[in-house]
């Protein structure tokens, strides 16, 4: 039994690192979501910056025949085939004043400012002292217009030009710019430095921005994201504290009674024996819990494979009672089934399936009180076919819309050796999602807790 020790204690090691790595993997897989997150709105950002931005460069266009049509203050002659009527011009204020109550109207909430020679502002719509000088460069997805950003008043906006013949500005400008409203430009804005808190832990961060165009629609599916990714979070967090909790006993048990064994501390037999047991107990547990982890994330990364065919949902019934029964008799239960003959296949995997309902069975079997009974039943409804297992939940009964939650137990007083870990449930309700199906639970009368299964009919 000693030489038999080294290999239990590194056992142990090896169980205690493959936790640490999948601690690690969860914190890894939680830091890509949250990463991928971030960066999937700053791209968001930039595409819908860039939709804003050409709706700026095509207006433009037509804020400049608005503006050139202001320019005259009366046409002489009549225009001929040699060439258009004269324009006699107006003076700059009048000029001013025909852009004010003519053109800026039009525009609604955007802003018509005019440049001189040196990009400077001679004329500003909404701000009359504005001279402030505007740097513009020229579009590269739109011909013969420029573009800019400017700040006014701590406010960055997105802004299109275009160029005027200088014989026919009273004012002498060269440039003319519209401004896009604040109203698209600022909830970008806030999108973008929401996406920047999310993206430095600031989990909480919502916009709040509504409304039923585009920029709406945008602000509710960030607030959606980020709601998604605080949950991812905080399970990471919530996970990692369970996964600690429950190797915490058997670790120690595994520690303590290895070293026990190895210190000569244990004389007789007899204590040697029940510490070698003890040992053997706990290290199955622990790969247990090891294999369902597993089990669970290569369920939810999408990696199992499943080779769906016509399963006689009937027959493995069945097959599932008879496995179980000796289990619910040492517990003092009976068992209980109506399946009715002709049931119709089901399509799924057979092996997933038997996985499925064998947990469904013996979490019926663990908690159920002494004494009563565990009932399955089956019955087709319409394209698919309903199973339900069904037990009494004794004094403690579960949540229901907490009991598929990993590590949940409804008797939390209920050691891990006894009542299992509480990833059983979890990994069934995904492998059931992956067969096209639904797994669900509900507590009949609040003393009576019903599994129920659906998977689609084969063919």
């Amino acid at each position: 039994m000693g030489r038999r020790l080294p290999a239990r204690a590194g056992g142990e090691r090896e169980l205690s690192l493959r936790f640490r790595l999948l601690a690690a993997a969860a914190g890894i897989v939680a830091t890509s979501l949250l990463l991928s997150g971030a960066l999937t709105w700053f791209l968001v950002r930039n595409v819908e910056l860039q939709a804003a931005q050409d709706s700026v460069d095509r207006n433009v266009q037509v804020s400049a025949m608005l503006v050139r049509h202001q320019e005259c203050l009366m046409r002489t002659g009549v225009a001929t085939n040699a060439g258009p009527a004269a324009c006699r011009l107006t003076d700059g204020n009048d000029f001013s004043g025909r852009l004010d109550s003519s053109v800026a109207p039009a525009l609604g909430s955007s802003r018509l400012l005019l440049l001189g020679r040196q990009r400077q502002v001679l004329y500003d719509s909404q701000d009359p002292a504005n001279a402030e000088i505007i740097d513009i460069t020229a579009s590269k997805r739109v011909a013969n217009v420029q573009e800019a950003q400017p700040v006014f008043g701590g406010e960055r906006y997105l802004a299109a030009a275009m160029a005027i013949a200088p014989a026919r500005d009273p004012l002498g400008a060269l440039i003319l710019v519209l401004i896009v409203s604040r109203s698209v430009t600022k909830p970008l804005t806030q999108l973008a430095g929401a996406a920047e808190d999310i993206a430095g832990g600031n989990y909480s961060r919502r916009v709040g921005i509504r409304g039923p165009d585009e920029i709406g629609h945008l602000g509710v599916a960030f607030d959606r994201m980020a709601e998604a990714v605080e949950r991812a979070r905080s399970t990471q967090r919530e996970f990692l504290a369970n996964v600690s909790h429950e190797l915490k006993t058997p670790l120690t048990s595994l520690i303590g009674f290895s070293q026990a064994l190895t210190d000569g501390s244990l004389k007789t037999d007899d204590e040697k024996t029940r510490a070698a047991t003890i040992v053997h107990e706990e290290s199955e547990r622990v790969l247990r819990m090891s294999q369902e982890l597993l089990d669970l994330a290569r369920v939810e990364a999408g990696t199992v494979s499943f080779h769906t065919t016509a399963v006689d949902l009937a027959a493995q019934l069945r097959q599932e009672l008879d496995i179980v029964r000796p289990r619910a008799a040492a517990a003092g239960l009976s068992l209980e089934a109506d399946i009715p003959a002709g049931l119709p296949p089901v399509a799924a995997d057979p092996e997933r399936l038997h996985q499925v309902l064998d947990n469904l069975l013996d979490n019926a079997v663990k908690y159920a009180p002494r004494g009563s009974s565990v009932r399955i039943s089956a019955s087709s409804n319409g394209a698919a076919v309903d199973t339900v297992v069904a037990n009494a939940t004794g004094d403690h009964r579960p949540d229901p819309e907490r009991i598929f939650e990993r590590f949940y137990r409804a008797d939390a007083s209920r050691s891990a050796a006894a009542g299992g870990v509480g990833l059983g449930l979890a990994i069934s309700r995904e492998l059931v999602a992956a067969m096209k199906g639904t797994l669900r639970a509900e507590l009949d009368g609040g003393s009576t807790l019903l599994m129920r299964l659906t998977l689609p009919k084969s063919g």
